[in-house]
């Protein structure tokens, strides 16, 4: 994942916004699973930044509901999602290579093949890759609350980010957010409520139970034995 930062002045809007990085670059140790992921994985469902603005339709070889989802960590839930759903076209983005490999090794293992795969800055593809008004869903499962205050600007859930989520909504298309941390989760209201064009699908305008086809993660499953709380928050694109 990657984070965007306000633009100080009018003419800093109309550049493209490049900013810091909201994500630790990681490098770990591959299993032999995650590099048959990547050797063999990768040329059939590995897409890269370069190849710029993409037909999707044309990439799946048909026209389907389609999920963007920002930073899948190691795939388990990803997997989960487009097994559960073979119906609907997956784009995930991850910037770490074992969780990347593990993707891969998990779609050739589970024989799916309605998943694509990015390994970069997820805001760039959205960018340059995505075009305007062509996803039913933004997926953002537990990023990185960047605790302190002073690594706040580290968060990628900024106004700019809303706004580029929005932009590549359809109409009725919806960003889901997921966190255990509360702070955050505050925050994350707080801006999608601010920001123009989205409306919140939680009856109370606070947050939604966690909806059916949000698999439980690992992550969240050690959470919880923690006592952490989990805060999803669902808002729709309404123009």
């Amino acid at each position: 994942m990657s984070d965007i930062i306000e633009p100080a002045d009018e003419s800093a809007a109309e550049r493209p916004l490049r900013g810091i990085k909201s994500f630790v670059m990681r490098s770990g140790r591959m299993t032999e699973g995650q590099q048959r992921g990547l050797d063999q994985g990768w040329p059939k469902y590995g897409l890269q930044l370069e190849d710029g603005l993409r037909d999707f339709d044309q990439v799946f070889g048909r026209s389907a509901p389609r999920t963007f989802e920002i930073g899948f960590g190691m795939g388990h839930a990803t997997l989960e999602m487009a097994a559960a759903a073979p119906e609907q076209d997956f784009i995930g983005v991850e910037v770490h290579k074992p969780g990347v490999g593990a993707l891969l090794n998990g779609m050739l293992t589970q024989n799916l093949s309605n998943i694509r795969v990015y390994s970069c800055d997820a805001l760039e593809v959205l960018r340059d890759c995505v075009a305007d008004a062509s996803l039913d869903r933004v997926l953002l499962f537990f990023p990185d609350p960047w605790h302190k205050a002073r690594h706040h600007k580290r968060r990628i859930v900024q106004a700019s980010f809303a706004e580029l989520v929005r932009r590549k909504l359809k109409v009725g298309g919806v960003l889901h957010m997921a966190t255990d941390w509360q702070p955050y989760a505050e925050y994350m209201l707080e801006v999608l409520s601010a920001a123009p064009g989205y409306h919140n699908l939680s009856a109370d305008s606070t947050y939604v139970e966690r909806p059916s086809e949000r698999p439980v993660t690992k992550f969240e499953r050690r959470g919880e034995r923690l006592g952490h709380g989990v805060w999803d928050l669902k808002f729709q694109r309404i123009d």
